[in-house]
């Protein structure tokens, strides 16, 4: 099974050295990937909890987060075969036709390495900083899709929708081949959207064994659609938070002892998967970059020696 690795984004790393540094050992140390997320700013006095759940605290590390483009792409410069991806941009956050660009941009600069990872998002105050309404977020990512599928294919570019027009237009850079767009989230929405359009699934923080039984749905869906589900890639985000002793009874995945992590991955791995992110960042006290770098590298010294 292949692993990713979460690049260095949250407050406490150092953005000039961390960043480089993390991806060039994710890559000499055959990693399979390397990944940012997006979290656009950090309310004192948030409108609702942590991904919607009321009471939920906002992490203090969500205080400072890098812009994920800037950061994938100075990853890209430093690399040249690991993947670079997304999980996730909130789309419906971005002008469509510029996001367009940034993407192609960025998959020219790494010669073709892009996993364009979207979500809907669910932060009020974030949709509030960036003037655009909440709701009808699914229908503008939609929107979003149609257009990357106008701006990146043949010029001249034509393109008619809510608010947005392109009309006979050269639109360049192009993709150095097709960008798989894959999306993130657990609700049947997300999973309908996959199988309609998309190149695969990014879950996150579910059960291994509610993992496997909605990818396996997913792809029924996709073959209804007329799709070759085969071809659809399940990458799992695990964010990880490691316990000095294991954690007895329920616990959430990937969080517990470093064999409790390392299991989990091999489960998800056995159940379909074909990557596992591990994103370290999460780890409170902060223990720093050279921490992140040597656990990284443990559990996949591990997951390796499993055989998976």
């Amino acid at each position: 099974m292949k692993l990713g690795l979460g690049l260095p984004q949250r407050t406490g790393f150092d953005l000039r050295q961390d960043v480089i540094n993390v991806a060039k050992a994710a890559e000499e140390n055959g990693f399979a990937s390397v990944w940012v997320f997006e979290r656009l700013l950090f309310p004192t006095e948030p409108t609702q909890g942590l991904y919607g759940y009321p009471g939920l605290d906002w992490p203090e590390a969500y205080q400072s987060v890098a812009e994920p483009l800037v950061v994938l792409t100075a990853a890209a410069a430093v690399t040249e075969r690991v993947r670079l991806g997304t999980s996730v941009l909130v789309a419906p956050m971005y002008r469509p036709v510029q996001l367009a660009k940034s993407l192609a941009t960025l998959d020219q600069i790494s010669g073709g390495r892009l996993i364009a990872g979207l979500g809907t998002g669910w932060s009020e105050d974030e949709f509030a900083a960036v003037g655009v309404p909440l709701s009808g977020r699914g229908r503008e990512l939609d929107q979003a899709l149609d257009v990357f599928e106008a701006a990146w294919g043949p010029d001249p570019v034509s393109f008619e929708g809510r608010g947005i027009r392109l009309d006979k237009a050269i639109f360049g850079p192009k993709p150095v081949s097709k960008i798989p767009v894959m999306f993130g989230g657990g609700t049947a929405k997300v999973t309908e959207r996959v199988a309609r359009r998309g190149d695969g699934w990014l879950p996150t923080a579910m059960p291994v064994k509610v993992t496997a039984d909605m990818w396996n749905q997913l792809r029924e869906k996709a073959e209804g659609y007329g799709r070759d589900a085969s071809a659809l890639e399940l990458i799992v985000r695990a964010n990880v938070v490691l316990t000095d002793q294991p954690v007895a009874g329920e616990r959430m995945p990937f969080m517990g002892s470093l064999d409790q992590v390392v299991e989990d991955c091999v489960e998800t791995a056995r159940l379909g998967a074909d990557e596992v992110l591990v994103d370290l960042q999460g780890q409170h006290p902060f223990l720093g970059v050279n921490w992140v770098l040597d656990t990284a590298l443990e559990i996949k010294r591990q997951v390796d020696a499993a055989g998976v």
